[in-house]
């Protein structure tokens, strides 16, 4: 039997301590599935103010009270928290590093009141990248693999190729950096390159600098040893396209044979409405009558009025374009005009937030609308909604259509990325799991909005779509163990 590996995954959000979005849910359920395949795997991420103390038993590591971390000309002290996240089978230590100059504030990334990113952004990533070293080396424990995720642990890679290269330490360990979306790259002016204390030589074309900046994306992507991406459609469409690639397209092409696409899984101790215990009734796919009591508990909670043979489509998202929300806004006086309602809770961009405010009050039988994040909401929209909203300009994989598959909750969706991958457009006999279209434009989507809401008045075979979607299986194991391979590969 092949000896256990030793994986630090480095990531800058983990459910159930800080989340965003999908990169929280993979980041809290990809370690503990590779860790029940028999390896000792690690996180480490940033104490955030928002972590609670008590609620998640933080604890100081000893020997990790104060650590000296290299920051430009000078250094700045952090120190590192523990916790654990656990399933049935696995338990995982995750660490965090603690700066209350860099982390001890509101949100994560943005500031909630301005809606704005935090303007020294650049300085609280490079902290994090070098301090994840520094503190491996004062811990002692030496992964065989450092497994990065998005530009917030761009510089890792790039630490480890360069300053690092000759510390034996650092000797044989490999770094993987996964793409979860290439849309957001931490490009910031090129004076944030002297906080690094990385060599000059690295702020070059060939290396972190991308049109005058330095850009963590691309020093991931530059010096990872390998590159993964989120699905295996994403990662062909990020090589070929600038619509995608966002300026990458060329070094991933260079990269090809180092860029593997790996479709994310769900975990289902957590999505499934058999053991949900955010909903009003639990049920599986022999027993959907059970769906029907959620969407009375959940049009309640809307402050909407049931209606036994009305759909109700369900959205749960930023609200930024990428997520295809300026075609719902172009669509969504003549969606709601149909025999529907509209359920949706998101956070995003200001003008969003104002207009879709303005739209619950214009319609407010029909469109029920709660800003921010919420998980309990989130699972009571995928087990009351009959259909999904998900028209993304681009989507690298996608959680939420897989939820709703699960959950008996058919998806309508833009063929790209990840939902390509995972959608089977419904056929006319009732087979397929989900409502496609192609090309990105607001008639596409409310044609397609049309097809699917025609479909759900024959209930027979919309419960065969239904069954469809639920009898798929996108759990973890699989996509943990290809990771494990790639691992393996790469240790050879």
């Amino acid at each position: 039997m092949s000896k256990p590996l030793n994986i630090l995954f480095v990531t800058s959000e983990v459910e159930p301590f800080a989340k965003t979005g999908g990169l929280a849910d993979v980041s809290g359920a990809l370690p503990q599935i590779i860790k029940e395949l028999g390896h000792e795997i690690r996180i480490m991420m940033p104490r955030y103010g928002t972590i609670s103390e008590r609620k998640f038993k933080l604890h100081d590591v000893i020997r990790l009270r104060e650590i000296s971390i290299p920051f430009g000309n000078e250094s700045k002290t952090g120190h590192v928290n523990s916790s654990f996240i656990s399933n049935l089978k696995a338990k995982v230590q995750v660490y965090f590093l603690a700066n209350s100059d860099f982390y001890n504030r509101a949100g994560l990334y943005t500031n909630p009141d301005t809606k704005k990113d935090y303007s020294d952004n650049d300085l609280r990533f490079i902290f994090f990248c070098r301090g994840v070293l520094e503190t491996l080396k004062k811990l002692g424990w030496q992964p065989d693999i450092i497994h990065c995720n998005d530009w917030q642990t761009g510089l890792i890679p790039a630490y480890v190729k360069t300053m690092y290269k000759d510390d034996p330490f650092f000797k044989n360990v490999k770094t993987v950096f996964t793409v979860h979306n290439l849309g957001y790259q931490g490009s910031f002016p090129a004076q944030a390159f002297d906080k690094t204390g990385l060599p000059g030589k690295v702020f070059t074309m060939d290396g972190v600098e991308f049109y005058g900046n330095l850009n963590f994306m691309k020093a991931g992507l530059v010096y990872a040893d390998v590159i993964t991406t989120v699905s295996e459609k994403y990662a062909e469409e990020i090589t070929t396209s600038p619509e995608y690639g966002f300026g990458m397209e060329g070094i991933l092409k260079k990269r090809k044979k180092d860029l593997h696409g790996i479709i994310n899984g769900i975990d289902y101790n957590v999505w499934n409405p058999e053991t949900d215990p955010h909903v009003d009734q639990r049920y599986d796919i022999k027993s959907l009558e059970g769906k029907e009591q959620n969407k009375i508990a959940l049009c309640k909670k809307f402050g909407l009025e049931y209606h036994a043979g009305t759909p109700v489509i369900g959205c749960i998202t930023r609200l930024v374009d990428q997520k295809g929300i300026d075609l719902i806004k172009e669509i969504a006086d003549d969606m709601l005009k149909m025999d529907i309602q509209f359920v949706m809770i998101g956070i995003g961009e200001k003008r969003y937030h104002d207009y879709f405010e303005s739209l619950k009050k214009k319609y407010p039988k029909k469109a029920g609308i709660v800003f921010g994040m919420s998980e309990e909401i989130a699972h009571m929209i995928e087990a009351g909604s009959d259909m999904y909203l998900m028209p993304s300009r681009y989507e690298p994989c996608g959680l939420n259509q897989l939820y709703s598959l699960k959950y008996g909750t058919v998806p309508i969706v833009r063929a790209t990325g990840g939902l390509d991958d995972t959608i089977q457009d419904v056929t006319s006999s009732g087979g397929g799991t989900g409502f496609k279209f192609k090309k990105y434009d607001s008639k596409e989507l409310l044609k397609t909005i049309h097809r699917a809401v025609k479909t759900y008045k024959d209930q027979k075979t919309w419960q065969k779509i239904m069954r469809n979607g639920m009898a798929k299986d996108f759990s973890w194991e699989s996509s943990a163990k290809k990771y494990i391979n790639l691992y393996r590969h790469l240790l050879k």
